[in-house]
């Protein structure tokens, strides 16, 4: 699986095309079509920071934040829904470490000093 496909199952449901998922790919430090490495924290976390880029481009089109009504349902709630979602991309984002940051961690800690 490529960096473009992993940013497709992240985005499912969104449908943009590929030069365009391609630039929010390469925003966030990564290459469309090279190979997703999944035990790459740095990866998932621009991976994430990709997907969090395009729900915020979704999120300031303002046709899409009117309300609907399909077949006796409103849909009014579009515009909170993926703000919730952003929210928490940028949560997990926070959280995620990178691939220097895990390699910098020690065990040790000092508990007194002088």
């Amino acid at each position: 699986m490529n960096n473009l496909q992993r940013l497709q199952l992240e985005t499912k449901g969104i449908n943009l095309d590929q030069s365009e998922l391609t630039v929010y790919l390469q925003e966030n430090d990564l290459q469309p079509f090279d190979e997703y490495n999944p035990q790459s924290a740095t990866s998932k976390r621009n991976i994430y920071r990709s997907a969090l880029s395009v729900l915020e481009s979704i999120a300031n089109n303002p046709s899409l934040m009117k309300t609907v009504k399909m077949d006796d349902t409103t849909i009014s709630d579009f515009a909170d829904s993926i703000q919730s979602r952003i929210d928490q991309l940028e949560r997990k984002i926070r959280t995620l470490k990178t691939d220097d940051q895990i390699a910098n961690e020690s065990n040790f800690f000092m508990l007194f000093s002088n």
